[in-house]
């Protein structure tokens, strides 16, 4: 899923390209209040209704216990008939479940949802009625008791119920449009991810219970019926000729999260990829046109990844949908993948060129979600980092191939990898993985640093793997995974195969520790040979790490020369707080580079020597401009001190003072040094001026 309130993919980048909508940023995302429904049926009915009002302040962690698992499902057989009018929906789930162990219960969750009749048949048995409904709201789930234990084996479980179109943009839930001739109307669509499939169908609503779906909607025959599968019958209804039940293909084994169906007005364009899959971009009624981009980059996407991946796209069809009220920037769905509007059409006599990188990015995000999360799933919610950071790392990717003018790379730096580290300096930062026990937890690790650190440290591990080991790595995770779920630790294994690499100790020191280093370089010429002695330390935007224990990481360490700026002359793994290194054949006329390309995760202070040395490359800009990039970068966030600021300044300007620019460099330093004095002032510590200046203008809370 991509999100763009509260995270994203460079929302420095989002800023500039997608203009603000100030009727859908007025929506509220919270809700100021919640009902919560508390009803047992059976020989009689209770109905309480508790209002809870939220506060600002976070709650305590309460211990969560995930679902028992004496009862699991195989398939679902799942029938909705929503009342786009009434704003209801009416459900049948008819469930193919195995009973590991004998007991008189079913646990399940369940969210908002009325159950009106639930019954149990145990295979070539007789049915049995369920005597009464549990539900424990605070926890979602609801306890189904049964009059005598129900037997190992297969059985099918039956639950009819009832449940809101709600206004809360999850679960299954209305999204209000306008005709073209401005009619209001709603749709009814879904949004799963993290735990919402509850609020939608009674389930085992965890990504490790896997089954298979059946799905069937009944729908006002004026309006389009979508969900992951193609569609393999439709017949009018039999009580009411205005509506017709619309039946698709069994899905392949996918978690509950990744379900959906959409049901409304909507045109579309379609394609087909050159391996043989249809491919549709559904946009709002009149707009079919703003659909044509994303289809182009839809089309040369799966290819793409069926060639990176060596894996084959499993489904027969993916469908690419606009959805006008939309909390995320989009989400995954297995086969049908659903967009805000501004992250999926493009107008083509008014969309610049920045908002058709921006949609380009987004689908290859969301494809490549296709194989990595959807086919091989996160066993729970703690692994997310790995599904995001992937899917943000691999898309750039994927734009630069099939984009390659769009320079993308030069942007991901610009954005997400500047970001990360900003973000990643502060005190209040957090690892990449955090354990996530209660679902409600889940939303708490949905921000950059999951995100654009995890893309950071993905793309770090990638170089330092190389591209052949690692294609080879993420080949065999895909196969040995597939239709399964996977942890952390299981890529790491599949990529240290593929490679002979320490792969497991070098991520977790990134992962499970927060922050990052900086790389202390400074160098000696002995003969032909340029001796280059290197430390690490934690780098704090509030200044120099003071704490007695000062963590340690394993870091890919790359160096360049100016020999040749664009080819890496020597790899090595500095995983001690320092090092001494030589490289061989480097004239003492020649600068040496750190870090080429600006890959590895880290900042880097040269010496004044080494710095010097390097103005010659920028000036004739024989240093690349991804590299120029990151040396400024790592210049101003060096700026801690006050009484290190002339220093720094001069330093800061020999570099600068290589573009022939004085102007904006004398704004650039005085704005910077400006910024350095106010935080330098204000109480409770220092804040980096690179951390200000990246942040600058983006008027989005993360």
């Amino acid at each position: 899923m991509l999100l763009v309130l509260g995270r994203r993919v460079s929302l420095s980048f989002v800023k500039r390209v997608i203009p603000q909508d100030p009727v859908l940023l007025s929506k509220p995302i919270l809700q100021n209040f919640r009902t919560i429904k508390f009803r047992v049926i059976h020989s009689s009915t209770v109905f309480a209704i508790a209002t809870r009002q939220n506060t600002d302040t976070m709650p305590e962690r309460r211990p969560f216990v995930r679902l028992p698992t004496d009862v699991y499902p195989v398939n679902y057989g799942l029938c909705l008939k929503p009342d786009l009018i009434d704003f209801t929906f009416e459900g049948k789930l008819e469930a193919i479940v195995e009973v590991n162990l004998a007991t008189n219960q079913i646990v399940m969750n369940c969210a908002d949802i009325d159950i009106i009749t639930a019954s149990f048949v145990p295979e070539g048995g007789e049915e049995i009625n369920a005597t009464g409904f549990n539900y424990q709201n605070e926890d979602e789930k609801v306890t189904l008791s049964f009059p005598s234990a129900l037997q190992k084996g297969s059985g099918t479980l039956k639950i009819d119920f009832v449940g809101e179109l709600n206004d809360k943009m999850k679960g299954f839930y209305r999204s209000k449009y306008a005709t073209p001739a401005g009619e209001i109307r709603y749709a009814a669509v879904t949004q799963f991810e993290a735990t919402d499939a509850r609020r939608a169908f009674p389930c085992w609503d965890e990504p490790a219970i896997k089954a298979t779906f059946d799905i069937s909607l009944i729908v006002p025959k004026d309006r389009v019926a979508l969900s992951n599968m193609n569609v393999i019958d439709r017949k009018p209804h039999p009580e009411d000729d205005s509506l017709l039940e619309v039946k698709f293909a069994t899905t392949p084994i996918m978690s509950t999260y990744l379900v959906a169906f959409v049901i409304g007005e909507y045109d579309f364009v379609e394609g087909q990829s050159s391996d043989g899959v249809t491919v549709r971009v559904y946009t709002p009624t009149g707009k079919a046109e703003q659909g044509k981009f994303a289809l182009e980059v839809a089309v040369k996407t799966l290819p793409f990844y069926n060639d990176y991946f060596n894996v084959p796209y499993p489904l027969p069809k993916i469908d690419l949908i606009a959805i006008a009220d939309f909390a995320a920037g989009a989400m995954e769905n297995w086969g049908l993948v659903t967009y805000r509007e501004t992250a999926l059409l493009i107008d083509p006599k008014n969309s610049c060129s920045s908002s058709r990188q921006w949609v380009a990015l987004v689908v290859g995000h969301e494809l490549a979600h296709q194989w990595f999360g959807n086919l091989v799933t996160m066993e729970w919610w703690t692994h997310l980092w790995l599904n995001e950071g992937f899917a943000s790392w691999i898309e750039y990717l994927c734009v630069d191939h099939c984009f390659p003018d769009y320079d993308i790379w030069t942007q991901f730096v610009s954005a997400d990898y500047t970001r990360a580290l900003d973000l990643d300096a502060l005190d209040n930062s957090h690892p990449i993985e955090v354990n996530v026990g209660h679902p409600s937890e889940v939303d708490e690790i949905f921000d950059a640093i999951s995100y654009s650190k995890g893309a950071s440290v993905i793309r770090m591990l990638h170089n330092y793997i190389g591209d052949e080991d690692f294609r080879k790595g993420m080949h065999s995770y895909l196969l040995k995974f597939q239709h399964k779920n996977a942890a952390t630790e299981d890529l790491w294994d599949c990529l240290e195969q593929a490679s002979g690499k320490p792969i497991a100790l070098v991520m977790s020191s990134w992962t499970k520790q927060m922050g990052f280093p900086i790389i202390v370089v400074d160098q000696e010429q002995q003969g032909d040979d340029r001796i280059l002695k290197i430390s690490q330390k934690k780098f704090c935007a509030s200044g120099p790490h003071n704490g007695e224990d000062c963590p340690n990481w394993m870091v890919p360490i790359s160096i360049c020369t100016g020999e040749d700026p664009g080819c890496t002359k020597l790899k090595v793994l500095l995983d001690s707080p320092e090092t001494t290194i030589t490289i061989n054949n480097v004239s003492p006329d020649q600068w040496v580079k750190i870090n080429p390309g600006t890959v590895g995760f880290y900042r880097i202070q040269y010496s004044s020597a080494m710095l010097e040395s390097l103005l010659p490359g920028i000036r004739d800009l024989t240093l690349l401009p991804v590299d120029r990039l990151g040396l400024q970068n790592d210049l101003f966030s060096l700026l801690h001190k006050q009484a290190d600021m002339q220093e720094e300044k001069n330093r800061i300007e020999r570099v600068l003072g290589a573009i022939s620019a004085p102007d904006l460099i004398q704004k650039v330093l005085t704005f910077a040094l400006s910024v350095c004095t106010h935080n330098h002032s204000c109480p409770g510590g220092r804040a980096s001026p690179g951390h200000c200046v990246s942040n600058r203008g983006r008027g989005r809370k993360q």
